[in-house]
């Protein structure tokens, strides 16, 4: 399967702005975050597409019609820590969505990712579940949660980060295939320090505040 099959990389006018934003190292934390916001809410809409919708009648000021409501049981599910920055954007479209947490750090001997935290909402075998991540570099930590998911029963699953490396979508892909990701940009490499090149650095650490 060619790696980039179940990819979908968002080209939008204000996600090339915010990008340059984000990718600044003089960007202050708060100005981080708001463009980290606008970015999350296109990439929510994207992640968001297709889902099962019912029909409810509605009444309108003129007359009745038809309405829809959403007929999908939304589980948001961010790595911790630095996902957590991507959660608001989802649940502002479905603000009943659950959230469970999967906290991971990387080791900065072996680079990869270890895991200390983990609460997942109950019924995932029946939900939709995204996996959020600013960053997909190595594809690590994205697997591993994934893979934990899967072992607790999820079957609809799809990661969403805001910028990937080739490496880390093609480890992604060829450990969960059925996995779509939808990301904002697919930068160039990781370097030797398995950082995403041009990247914008540790996004957790911009997120928060602790660089």
């Amino acid at each position: 399967m060619n790696s980039l099959e179940k990819v979908t990389e968002i080209k939008h006018p204000v996600i090339a702005r915010d990008l340059t934003i984000l990718r600044d190292k003089a960007t202050k934390t708060d100005v981080f975050r708001l463009a980290l916001g606008r970015i999350s809410t296109i990439l929510a809409y994207h992640a968001l597409m297709n889902i099962p919708l019912r029909e409810k009648p509605v009444q309108t000021p003129i007359q009745e019609t038809t309405g829809y409501e959403i007929d999908a049981d939304i589980v948001v599910i961010p790595i911790l820590r630095a996902g957590l920055g991507l959660v608001d954007a989802i649940t502002n479209f479905v603000p009943d969505a659950r959230v469970g947490h999967l906290g991971m750090y990387r080791d900065e001997v072996t680079k990869k990712p270890v895991d200390y935290y983990v609460n997942i909402p109950n019924g995932i075998e029946n939900a939709l579940v995204l996996v959020v991540d600013p960053m997909l570099a190595t594809g690590g930590s994205a697997c591993d949660a994934i893979a934990f998911l899967k072992s607790k029963g999820a079957e609809n699953i799809r990661f969403t980060c805001l910028i990937s490396a080739p490496e880390g979508i093609e480890k992604l892909q060829t450990e969960h295939p059925d996995v779509p990701i939808i990301t904002a940009a697919i930068d160039q490499k990781l370097n030797d320090d398995k950082f995403i090149v041009p990247g914008l650095g540790d996004a957790g650490d911009r997120i928060f505040g602790t660089t």
